[in-house]
């Protein structure tokens, strides 16, 4: 088939051999394209335009490879609700490392192709659903303009996978800076494989952070600045009430990008112990547990280059601990200016936080919707009656009156606020509805979300629906893994 425009340059193919199995897709048998990003195809500097929907539908389902592409499943290991366990690309295959017009270094991968020498008692399929899924959310986060792996395609594999019931089969195409995770450092940990270790620190500070190149310490380095990522990354999550549901260290990202949307949900009611996840039996990955998780992670991950920060152990420990200690006031430090541009603060006060902390006690005694909380306060329209009318909410707006009035510049500190605060969200009941529908053939729901979260900081009077949670209902909503 024509090319479409990939240029494959596959580094990661050249790392030693034990980080990865070389391997092709398995085919399917009547594939059907359901949808393609067009818009991040441009930006990818992918041509579609002369290419028929039979080659693409082929080509994203895996039954026809690019030139150049080099497809490997990856190795790599992690916690999975604190628990170590060894894994790997169990139904997914990178198909190659990309490079955009501007030079970019992109990870192609498809999601759901198949098995491969890591997916255990797996069939290494994924249900359309479940695709189609990551494909709204990881599409919304880009547009909330949070650091995210990306959807290209997804694609309809006419077979059947087998969960609780038989579901259509899929394949997704995710599209990310890199696949390299805390487990794949891990992986090489367990295996005390200090060698190829040290050749993996060095491919990662090359390909995603060259300023550390000569640094006399690039494991250190590295452990720096993915602190910093981390810390920057979950702090965004928590601004728009955005919950993972699965932080295992095989899920979190060396580039500081979110990866892998399985159980994960956007919070309405505010709740710091919210939990959607069908499988978090004990909230481990709560709203509110987020940022421990993240440094628990952290050390999981300092542990495993722990001993190229040193040659002597204990001082290695020492110089891990005091970096992980940094976490907290790290995060801190975000989440603070972050809910501060939420409330339109441009100076700094000793009351802020004060401030910060009264809110969000008054939106969980009042079970107030988070979203909707922030755009009240920015714009007066879509109030919670109960929050509003309660005359401890009205004592706390009006001392934020006169804090937001000492700001130097007010038109400044809407402009603040209209940045930080999204009108629109993937709200839960909104995406069911789209999947059911598309499930059924029907894209016309799920594709007016799409579009409406393209640019969720903007208030279109035509997305007028989608602005509201779900009414309260006794059953508890409940995310799954879609594996």
């Amino acid at each position: 088939m024509k090319n479409i425009g990939f240029k494959f340059e596959n580094t990661y193919a050249k790392l030693p051999d034990i980080l990865a199995t070389k391997l092709v897709p398995v085919p399917v048998k009547k594939p059907k394209l359901i949808i393609f990003n067009n818009r991040l195809a441009k930006d990818l500097g992918l041509d579609v335009n002369s290419v028929s929907e039979d080659d693409l539908t082929n080509l994203f389902s895996g039954n026809k490879l690019p030139t150049g592409s080099e497809p490997l499943a990856q190795a790599y290991c992690g916690h999975q609700f604190g628990h170590f366990v060894m894994l790997g690309d169990g139904r997914a295959i990178v198909l190659g490392e990309h490079l955009t017009p501007s030079g970019k270094r992109i990870d192609i991968q498809f999601k759901g192709s198949g098995r491969t020498p890591y997916s255990r008692s797996g069939d290494g399929r994924a249900a359309l659903g479940p695709m189609l899924r990551e494909y709204i959310i990881s599409e919304a986060m880009h547009g909330l303009n949070i650091p995210t792996t990306r959807s290209l395609a997804v694609v309809a594999t006419g077979e059947m996978v087998q969960r609780e019931v038989a579901l259509q089969g899929a394949v997704l195409t995710r599209v990310a800076s890199s696949h390299l995770r805390v487990g794949t450092f891990q992986y090489l940990a367990a295996r005390q494989d200090i060698k190829s270790l040290k050749e993996l620190v060095s491919y990662t500070i090359k390909r995603h952070y060259p300023e550390f190149i000569n640094s006399k310490n690039q494991a250190l380095e590295l452990l720096r600045i993915v602190i910093k990522k981390q810390a920057y990354l979950i702090a965004e999550w928590m601004r728009v009430s955005f919950i993972h549901g699965v932080m295992n260290t095989d899920n979190m990202t060396i580039s500081g990008e979110t990866i892998d949307y399985g159980p994960c949900a956007f919070m309405d009611y505010y709740d710091p112990k919210t939990v959607f996840s069908s499988i978090d039996l004990h909230g481990r990955y709560a709203f509110g547990n987020q940022p421990n998780i993240a440094e628990w992670n952290l050390a999981r991950f300092a542990e495993s280059i722990l001993p190229l920060f040193d040659l002597d152990n204990k001082k290695a420990v020492s110089i891990a601990e005091q970096e992980i200690n940094n976490f907290k006031d790290i995060f801190k430090n975000n989440f603070t200016k972050m809910m501060k541009g939420k409330l339109g603060l441009i100076s700094n006060e000793i009351e802020d936080d004060k401030l910060m902390k009264d809110l969000f006690q008054l939106m969980f005694e009042n079970e107030a919707d988070y979203t909707n909380t922030f755009v009240y306060l920015m714009n007066g329209s879509v109030p919670q009656e109960e929050l509003i009318k309660d005359k401890n909410f009205i004592e706390w707006k009006n001392k934020w009156n006169s804090r937001l009035s000492r700001n130097q510049d007010i038109i400044k500190a809407k402009e603040l606020m209209t940045k930080n605060n999204p009108i629109i969200i993937p709200r839960n009941h909104l995406i069911e509805s789209a999947l059911s529908k598309a499930e059924q053939g029907n894209l016309d729901e799920f594709n007016k979300l799409i579009l409406a979260l393209k640019d969720p900081y903007k208030d279109n009077g035509q997305y007028t629906g989608l602005k509201n949670p779900a009414p309260q209902s006794e059953k508890k909503y409940q995310t799954f893994c879609g594996t």
